[in-house]
């Protein structure tokens, strides 16, 4: 059995034990008294959200590492992190329109964190975007690199957009120590685990297709020489 399959293996049974016990404590969870069933949504959108900027800030490393060392490794690690990133940006930005019809009775309003969270999104987009025009070009490389460390300025924008709105939004405050209610603090918890165990199954399953990529293209390349 080879290494990557090990991994593969191990990072799957991890997240297969972390989503059940997830599910059932979110099952077992208290019913919010002021929101109802539909704040569970919190046990999806917040853990989505740390996925997100654990992503988009393993982008931002693996390209300096890039910039520093210019090893291959460390750039389709950067364009693998930021998929996975933009996948659960994707998530955070689905689930929090349903959370806010159920709570404010509207899919979206222009607030200073949503608004933030939908550039975040689409600087990540765009980065991947770039990538898979310029496929090959190491100059594009470098420059997606710099592009990737960037836009990880959003991110502190994004967490603190609250404080700087003044307070002026409809979004809720940043959770703190005794924010959740009896009986939400263990499902929240695992609900973040859960997420940062599905990050690294699909990080892992990535970077394996990013090196058969990698190894395909070595091949059309030998082959193009020899047929020359």
């Amino acid at each position: 059995m080879s290494r990557n399959t090990t991994l593969r293996r191990a990072s799957a049974a991890i997240l297969a034990a972390c989503a059940l016990l997830w599910a059932w404590l979110v099952v077992r969870a208290p019913i919010d008294a002021m929101q109802g069933p539909i704040q569970k949504i919190l046990y999806v959108h917040v853990p989505c959200v740390v996925g997100a900027y654990l992503g988009f800030a393993l982008t931002a490393v693996a390209s300096f590492a890039y910039l520093w060392w210019r090893r291959e490794s460390a750039d389709r690690f950067a364009a693998a992190s930021a998929e996975v990133g933009v996948f659960f940006c994707t998530l955070v930005l689905l689930t929090g329109p349903i959370w806010a019809k159920g709570t404010w009775g509207r899919w979206w309003t222009w607030d200073l964190r949503l608004t933030l969270t939908l550039l975040l999104y689409l600087v990540y987009v765009s980065y991947l975007l770039l990538r898979s025009f310029t496929e090959g070009s190491e100059r594009a490389a470098r420059f997606a690199a710099v592009y990737a460390i960037a836009g990880l300025a959003v991110i502190p924008l994004n967490y603190f957009a609250i404080d700087l709105a003044g307070g002026r939004t409809v979004h809720p405050e940043n959770l703190g120590r005794g924010s959740l209610g009896a009986g939400m603090g263990a499902p929240f918890a695992v609900g973040m685990l859960t997420a940062v165990a599905a990050f690294a199954h699909l990080l892992v399953r990535r970077l394996e297709v990013g090196v058969l990529r990698g190894e395909l293209d070595r091949l059309d390349a030998e082959a193009a020489r020899s047929e020359s």
